[in-house]
């Protein structure tokens, strides 16, 4: 086991895929510790008991007892920095506009490639959002509501320097990169993105990018 590699949960009430997926988790070089649970509730009991919390949580929707959308409403509560991956075999738009607008990090439908799922990993962890090609696109012809926004997004006032930062983002910089190309601190783009948050009522990297590109808010 990669004692340094990334702490993952697979959340999920089918035995025979949590297995699996944890076996081929195992063989990606950046995983560490691989925890499994069967449903929105296990899996908070078990972060409740773990020393450390864990770094990314693979989340299904549709669970027993508490599906992945109230556990991911818990999650948000109660750990915040832990990231979340949707796994699921919807492909509803409006249902992954909700889970945006929930806080989640990403979304992959199951029947992905297992190299996405190494990709969306390490873009979780080094952006903090992470949203396979085909979905970005079936939400941005989506007339559905992405995150929780008055009526005048259209109107929101971004500074010149805050659009330059949001196109950065969308682009998938780092804060460190950013700062780099913009003659920054990183500090001071973490401030920025930290404006962009609350000027645009989204909840995380994976809420804005979405929030810009629905809102042409960038150029894509």
């Amino acid at each position: 086991m990669n004692t340094t590699g990334l702490k993952i949960v697979v959340t999920d009430d089918h035995q025979l895929f949590r297995k699996g997926m944890a076996a081929l988790l195992s063989d990606f070089d950046e995983v560490g510790e691989i925890s499994e649970a069967g449903n929105g509730l296990e899996l908070l009991d078990l972060i409740s008991t773990m020393p450390v919390l864990p770094d990314v949580v693979l989340l299904d929707v549709n669970m027993p007892k508490m599906d992945g959308v109230e556990a991911t409403r818990r999650l948000r509560l109660e750990y915040p920095s832990v990231r979340i991956v949707i796994l699921s075999m919807e492909d509803d738009v409006q249902l992954v506009s909700h889970l945006v607008s929930e806080g989640v990090n990403g979304y992959l439908l199951k029947n992905a490639d297992p190299d996405e799922l190494e990709l969306a990993l390490k873009k979780v962890m080094k952006n903090d959002f992470y949203f396979s090609a085909s979905l970005t696109s079936a939400v941005l012809k989506s007339s559905t509501t992405v995150v929780k926004q008055s009526s005048y997004m259209s109107d929101i006032d971004l500074s010149e320097r805050e659009n330059q930062v949001l196109q950065l983002i969308c682009e998938e910089l780092t804060a460190a990169e950013i700062a780099d190309r913009l003659s920054l601190s990183a500090r001071t783009v973490e401030g920025y993105k930290r404006n962009l948050l609350e000027k645009t009522g989204t909840r995380n990297m994976a809420g804005l990018v979405i929030c810009a590109m629905k809102n042409n808010l960038i150029q894509v």
